[in-house]
């Protein structure tokens, strides 16, 4: 129910700020980008701190993890390699081969800015 009370005051704030009422937009902006905050909604929010801006409110959004860049497959890689598993154990556990272990790792390291793999654990918690 939260949700869809700040998509409603979003919509509402939205329409004001058209309506060249920016100063009556900015409290139902704000509250639903506190609403979006908590609840993780990240691309709504982004919308509702956008919207804010141009009601003339300076806002910013938390940075997401880089580890939220990394899709499924390599989130299970990197978590089975922070745990101190080889390239050929990792291979092993999830059916694919060394190599191709090794090509994931080579992606993970950049999205996650580390050089080792002794960093890995502090970069996916």
């Amino acid at each position: 129910m939260a949700f869809e009370l700040a998509l409603a005051r979003l919509d509402f704030g939205e329409w004001l700020r058209r309506r060249r009422r920016a100063a009556d937009a900015r409290p139902h902006l704000n509250g639903a980008l506190e609403t979006f905050r908590r609840l993780g909604a990240l691309p709504w929010g982004e919308r509702a701190a956008a919207e804010l801006r141009a009601a003339g409110a300076a806002t910013t959004l938390p940075a997401a993890s880089p580890a939220a860049d990394l899709t499924p497959q390599e989130r299970q890689i990197a978590e089975l390699a922070a745990q101190g598993l080889t390239n050929r154990d990792i291979a092993a556990q999830l059916h694919l081969s060394p190599r191709t272990v090794g090509y994931h790792l080579h992606k993970i390291f950049p999205k996650l800015h580390i050089t080792s793999r002794a960093q890995l654990r502090d970069a996916l918690s």
